[in-house]
């Protein structure tokens, strides 16, 4: 539920300009830029692995270069404040919305592992913006990344690479083909690499599409990667979880009532019907692609 709120800084025309309004090269290299702030001047290799999905190439070509023309401390405070530029445009009343749904938020942010999650551990330790709507915002962003760092876990335990998930997701029908592996940096002679392995797996057919076993991982790491997300929800009771719902469904609403997320989407956030549907107390939901 909270995915919309953190997507805006993916969508919003003034936070896609963000790179080059900080002097960086366009979109990507901001992107890159800010996703890694909060490790730091990071450099290329440890980011690569940290993203998982990204081509090395493409990561090599903004990291470190990045730091050379601005340091992380201004990319932080200028991603946050143009998602909460974003949030506000989207939903004037958002700010009554912080008011009930923060501390639910900080209580599962809290009490989070940090262990073995670098992008969770990182982005918790920003959760304390003196703007309510930046804090909103960078909650839901360390949400993300919880879950984020989970599902690259899950993809690791299934032997499957950056590109190769990437071409199961896409298979599977989840993503658009074209957009993601363009997005995500991967030349077609890698892509038809990843796609040979999966084949030679009995992942996906012929023509490139999942087969029943393909499908039935790729559904089994969605179920997995939900599961290890579940603990977020360890500090609230059920009581409190489905308020919280309740508290986030009309700001959520609003911000996809402004079309600004697009669906089909490169993250793999699901549309409407999807993202807004009821939640129990153990299970936090599909949530996107990194």
């Amino acid at each position: 539920m909270t995915e919309p709120l953190h997507a805006v800084s993916y969508f919003d025309a003034t936070c896609r300009g963000l790179g080059k309004a900080i002097g960086l090269k366009g979109f990507w290299m901001g992107y890159l830029a800010a996703r890694t702030a909060p490790l730091g001047a990071v450099s290329a290799p440890p980011a690569t692995e940290l993203l998982g999905v990204f081509a090395p190439a493409m990561i090599a070509r903004a990291l470190p270069a990045a730091w050379d023309v601005v340091g992380p401390e201004r990319v932080l405070d200028a991603r946050a404040r143009c998602a909460a530029d974003a949030l506000r445009a989207a939903d004037p009343a958002v700010e009554a919305s912080v008011t009930k749904v923060a501390s639910a938020l900080r209580a599962m942010v809290d009490d989070a592992p940090r262990a073995a999650r670098p992008l969770f551990a990182a982005n918790q330790a920003l959760c304390d913006r003196a703007d309510p709507v930046e804090d909103l915002w960078q909650l839901a962003t360390a949400l993300r990344e919880f879950r984020g760092d989970a599902h690259l876990s899950v993809l690791a335990e299934h032997e499957l690479d950056g590109c190769e998930s990437l071409v199961l997701a896409v298979a599977c029908g989840l993503v658009p083909e074209e957009s993601m592996r363009q997005d995500r940096g991967w030349t077609e002679e890698e892509w038809t690499a990843a796609t040979a392995r999966l084949r030679s797996r009995g992942l996906v057919d012929s023509q490139g599409a999942a087969t029943t076993r393909g499908a039935a991982e790729r559904t089994e790491i969605e179920q997995r990667t939900d599961d290890l997300a579940a603990r977020l929800l360890r500090p609230l009771s059920t009581a409190q979880t489905d308020q919280l719902l309740r508290d986030l469904k009309p700001v959520t609403h609003r911000v996809l009532a402004t079309k600004l997320l697009p669906f089909p989407n490169p993250i793999g956030l699901p549309p409407p019907p999807a993202s807004s549907r009821h939640i129990d107390g153990r299970n936090v939901g599909r949530g996107a692609l990194d």
